[in-house]
């Protein structure tokens, strides 16, 4: 990476979103395990100087992976409105901290921080923006002019996957003529060590073993993953699968579905919430990874389930379409459909697990990786400062 004196053109990464804990800057770095490694990325063949500004509950100034990072802290980072609710303040120290670094291009993280988009374009009415999207989810009612309001004023979208960003075009959320990249929103340090070391540390089993990861939520949709494993079980009686999560809504809906199905009691073993480290063990013991999703911004759990080698079997969405190469290292079968989930997990349980695996690393490393993430925002960068 160039160092700060280089003619470079230089990008500031900006991130908006105050933690709800609230962490210290040093906290933050330590449980955000990426934390630092996008800027790295983007600024690994010294074409750009990369910084983060960060809004925080306090003001410091550190440096990760030889990327400068900015936590800015506002006078009140939370003000109160009469009815008691507590809405962020509008960032101005930090807008005011991002145009005295003189970037040349703003990465901005959330597309959905309409305010904050604004008021950034106040403070740079010339520098080009390129905003990211973090979410699928697209808002309704009165939010939708909220949003249009909000993107008014960048000069691109950031999305996983293209195709997200033609569907935002589609509903008349982004305007039709606005220019969109694509870039994996994440990636991982995890690696694919060896199964059968991962699998006696971990005590997972099976023929094939299965592992969830993902909130037990109508989103992620557990009950169709359920009832595909039970259908499978009739061809693959050695199958079990392993569920970790965090935040569980239908915790008690998934423990009836077990219960009530002698198929799946013998089968499935929940394990709830895993410190983030121990996943990767556990992902490494399986042979197949499994989420229903009917909408990802990304997928963090499938690009990390790649890292360690193991093939995910999950639905035909735009990112994951886009994470597994159309399908082509790994199955995509229609959110909601288990009949369809269960004959893809008997026909890529019959495939060679060693090729399997290797293929999903070599899939991670050329395009997940935070390498690749840094190649793909680099031509980002490149093409929106182009368009000025």
């Amino acid at each position: 990476m160039l160092d700060k004196t280089s003619n470079a053109p230089h990008v500031v990464i900006v991130g908006v979103d105050i933690d709800p804990t609230p962490r210290t800057p040093v906290e933050l770095i330590h449980d955000w395990d990426d934390f630092g490694h996008l800027e790295a990325a983007a600024a690994g063949d010294g074409h750009f100087r990369v910084s983060l500004v960060q809004s925080s509950w306090c003001d410091e100034r550190r440096e990760v992976a030889g990327i400068p990072c900015h936590f800015v802290r506002e006078s009140k980072p939370i003000v109160r409105l009469p009815n008691g609710r507590g809405v962020r303040a509008l960032p101005i120290r930090l807008c005011a901290r991002v145009r005295g670094l003189g970037p040349d291009l703003v990465h901005f993280n959330g597309l959905g921080f309409s305010r904050e988009l604004r008021l950034l374009r106040a403070f740079l009415p010339k520098v080009p923006v390129l905003a990211q999207a973090h979410t699928s989810a697209m808002p309704a009612g009165w939010r939708r002019r909220y949003f249009r309001w909000g993107v008014e004023g960048i000069d691109a979208a950031l999305f996983c996957a293209r195709a997200q960003g033609q569907l935002f075009k589609d509903s008349g959320l982004l305007p039709a003529g606005l220019p969109v990249f694509e870039a994996v929103e994440v990636s991982t340090l995890f690696n694919s060590g060896d199964q059968r070391e991962a699998r006696e540390g971990t005590g997972l089993r099976g023929d094939p073993c299965l592992f969830w990861l993902g909130n037990l939520d109508a989103n992620k949709d557990p009950i169709t993953v359920l009832d595909a494993v039970a259908q499978a079980a009739f061809t693959l009686p050695r199958l079990r699968l392993y569920m970790c999560f965090r935040h569980d809504p239908l915790l008690r809906a998934v423990r009836e579905r077990i219960s009530s199905n002698p198929v799946l009691a013998e089968r499935v073993e929940i394990i709830g919430k895993l410190p983030h480290p121990a996943v990767e063990a556990h992902l490494r013991a399986a042979d197949f990874f499994v989420q229903g999703s009917h909408r990802e911004a990304a997928g963090i759990g499938v690009i990390e389930a790649f890292a360690c080698g193991t093939t995910p079997l999950v639905t035909d969405i735009p990112s994951f379409r886009w994470i597994t190469d159309q399908g082509r290292y790994g199955a995509l079968v229609q959110p909601g459909d288990s009949n369809a989930l269960a004959e893809v997990i008997v026909a890529w349980s019959q495939r060679d697990r060693a090729t399997l695996r290797r293929e999903a690393r070599a899939r991670f490393e050329s395009d997940l990786s935070f390498d690749a993430m840094g190649r793909q925002l680099r031509d980002a960068y490149s093409q929106v400062m182009a368009l000025r």
